[in-house]
């Protein structure tokens, strides 16, 4: 072996207990090593060991694969055995049904004879399959005497199945049922052919020749259809009965012909004598002569009450449309041929629209309001959110101008806008959260706008002609605009950006939602009204986060000069303070790279005037006192600070420094806020002019030790 030629001298014997020792139930491989280790004299030793391992595992995967490839072998054997196994059973099952039809013509045949014999004696089964031609030659007695057993045979059909004269039985026989979708096999059944309708029943497990009631289905809304052999799935047919279809299969292929054959022309006779039943009814009966009466007014009351009677009865409903609508209706319901289905109930109501309303008239409008609830149930269905929501709003269309022929206006725009909220919803689910805030933003608003857009185009075209929904598309897109204000507040303001990230998602927004002004519809004031509020907690937030930073500053305020060191960072300065609006910088700066201002005052400037630009992007109506009140309060720390000290420094030199600040404060940095504050907002701020001037009360007398505020 292996693992014997690689041991060095351990030799077969070392390399059996080697095995053994690694196959027992107790080994832990963590003490083994440890304990070879402490055994071992050397690396010599443990190489020697390592090698006598991996002979070993070759080894074993060499078996396995030995074992694998014997066992695959085995496999293919079993499964050729098992494939002549099924085609012996397959001949010997079809060798049996043979026999069985055989055995069953014989013993009709033999009843038959018997019941030629002796006219009294009736058949001894009365579930033996009938052909029409020997139900319909059975006489009257015999088919309802069928019938009679039929009903004491199968429970729970008595009372949904009541004797009457015209009712026979037709044919019948044992099928098997098949699931429609996976095509398994549900149950074995026994089905009974009448004359108006098809009874479903269900063997009962402990009684011979006895049935449980399953289903029953009236004839005039029963679809047959051919099913065509794919074998092993042979010899079987389906029936259609809205909403449900059901699948059987016969034992062979001539039961299911005689099926497929006796279940369409017991249809045609059914509709044979409706058609003739319509007829009869319609012909005008002779009036009864009345008895002779001396009062001659009583006369021309009879002859005006006969006249209506006559207009009555004129309505003809024998043509064979109208006595093939209602299954015609069936056909296109189960087919999903809506238009179809709507053109038959126009076609109907424009042959109906000018004749009297008899009684054959309300049977056939009975029948056909029941295909158009079963008509508007599919369609309401096809709108559902449950179903798929892809294809857009294009996809509804087909449903929405059904309903909407039907004259079910309001409840297509309702299920259209549930359908269009649901996708709406789904789509802003799957985005996914990644990268940059902005970058999100602009895929939510993009997704969400267009999906909007969409849907007003397609509303707009659903339902030119019914202005009464408009509202109701209004009164959705404010709903749809609070969840996207949702999501959107969520990761903008929820995740605490900062005021200028805010400003550019919100901006975003607001170009996203004037893509609607092309259509007419504006909803700018629903995302301000919807946004006021997060849009005043971020800048309340990023007024005190300024604030805050003022003080520190303040109190660490020594009123010394800027040296910027490098005419590099000077000339950055002049481009910061110019971006801001200040002109006039120049003045204040000094040789080299020296700057008359303080840290303090230049800082206070440049945060001063980046929040004023943030919060002019956010800005709407609903915001002007906030900014006002939040600029206010940042420039009051400033002045009170600079006022402040004013008074209190003692040293000349640094009392005009000071002085020179307040100065670039009051007459630079206070215009120009007060300038872009109104070129943003489009009106003059009275706050910001009422707390210049009292600035300028403060300089006329700097020594005063009342505060401005």
């Amino acid at each position: 072996m292996a693992l014997g030629e690689g041991g060095g001298g351990g030799g077969g014997g070392g390399g059996s207990r080697l095995r053994r020792q690694l196959e027992s139930g107790g080994f832990v491989a963590g003490e083994y090593v440890k304990q070879l280790s402490q055994q071992s004299d050397g690396d010599r030793d443990l190489q020697e060991h390592r090698q006598r391992i991996q002979a070993l595992s070759e080894e074993t995967a060499q078996s396995l694969k030995r074992n694998v490839y014997q066992n695959y072998r085995q496999f293919i054997e079993t499964a050729r055995e098992i494939s002549y196994l099924e085609s012996e059973m397959y001949q010997l099952s079809h060798i049996l049904t043979e026999q069985k039809g055989i055995m069953e013509a014989v013993t009709q045949a033999l009843l038959l004879q018997a019941d030629r014999d002796d006219p009294a004696l009736g058949p001894s089964d009365p579930f033996l399959p009938l052909s029409g031609k020997e139900a319909a030659g059975g006489g009257e007695e015999g088919r309802q005497r069928t019938l009679t057993t039929l009903l004491e045979k199968v429970e729970g059909c008595r009372d949904l199945l009541p004797e009457s004269p015209g009712k026979f039985l037709v044919y019948n026989g044992e099928l098997l049922e098949y699931d429609a979708d996976h095509m398994a096999q549900i149950q074995r059944v026994h089905a009974f052919l009448m004359n108006d309708c098809l009874l479903v029943a269900t063997a009962l497990p402990n009684r011979r020749g006895a049935y449980r009631y399953d289903a029953l289905y009236p004839l005039d809304g029963l679809a047959v259809v051919n099913v065509k052999d794919n074998p092993p799935m042979k010899d079987m047919f389906k029936l259609l009965m809205f909403p449900e279809s059901r699948i059987f299969q016969a034992e062979n292929a001539k039961i299911k012909k005689e099926w497929l054959e006796v279940l369409e022309e017991t249809k045609r006779n059914r509709a044979l004598s409706e058609k003739r039943r319509l007829e009869q009814e319609a012909m005008p009966r002779p009036a009864p002569t009345p008895p002779e009466s001396t009062n001659p007014f009583e006369e021309e009351d009879e002859e005006e009450e006969e006249e209506p009677s006559a207009e009555e009865e004129a309505v003809d409903l024998s043509l064979e449309w109208i006595q093939e609508l209602p299954e015609d209706l069936d056909v296109c319901i189960a087919q999903r041929d809506f238009e179809g289905a709507v053109d038959l109930l126009d076609k109907l109501n424009e042959y109906l629209v000018d004749k009297p309303v008899s009684q054959p008239v309300k049977e056939l409008r009975a029948k056909v309001d029941e295909r158009v609830r079963q008509l508007t149930d599919v369609l309401v269905f096809e709108l559902s959110p449950d179903r798929s929501l892809r294809g857009g709003p294009r996809a509804t269309r087909r449903a929405v101008s059904q309903l909407i022929r039907l004259g079910q206006s309001t409840k297509a725009c309702e299920l259209f806008l549930k359908n269009r909220a649901a996708a709406v919803h789904t789509a802003i689910r799957q985005l996914r959260i990644e990268g940059a805030t902005l970058l999100y933003i602009h895929k939510l608003c993009h997704v969400f706008f267009t999906s909007l857009l969409e849907t007003a185009r397609e509303f707009e075209t659903d339902f030119a002609g019914n202005n009464g929904c408009y509202s109701a598309f209004v009164v959705w897109a404010r709903s749809s605009m609070r969840m996207f204000v949702d999501a959107f507040s969520k990761q903008v303001f929820d995740s605490k950006e900062s005021l200028s990230t805010a400003a550019e998602c919100v901006k975003v927004a607001k170009e996203h939602c004037k893509q609607l002004s092309e259509i007419g519809l504006d909803l700018t004031f629903i995302i301000h009204a919807l946004l006021v509020k997060d849009i005043k907690g971020a800048l309340q937030s990023y007024k005190d986060i300024i604030i805050e930073a003022t003080k520190h500053r303040n109190s660490e305020e020594m009123w010394r000069r800027m040296n910027l060191m490098t005419p590099e960072a000077l000339g950055k300065l002049r481009e910061e303070m110019r971006s801001c609006g200040v002109g006039n910088f120049d003045q204040y700066t000094g040789d080299d790279c020296w700057v008359n201002l303080s840290y303090t005052v230049v800082a206070f400037t440049k945060q001063t005037m980046a929040f004023l630009e943030e919060a002019l992007k956010l800005y709407f109506p609903e915001l002007h006192m906030v900014l006002l009140e939040s600029l206010v309060e940042i420039i009051l720390v400033a002045v009170q600070h600079v006022d402040y000290s004013l008074r209190c420094e003692q040293d000349p030199e640094k009392k005009a420094f000071i002085r020179q600040n307040a100065s670039f404060l009051y007459e630079t940095v206070l215009p120009v806020v007060e300038k872009r504050f109104e070129e943003g907002v489009g009106k003059p701020a009275k706050q910001l002019q009422d707390l210049r001037n009292a600035s300028r009360l403060m300089r006329v007398n700097p020594e005063s030790t009342t505060s401005v505020v």
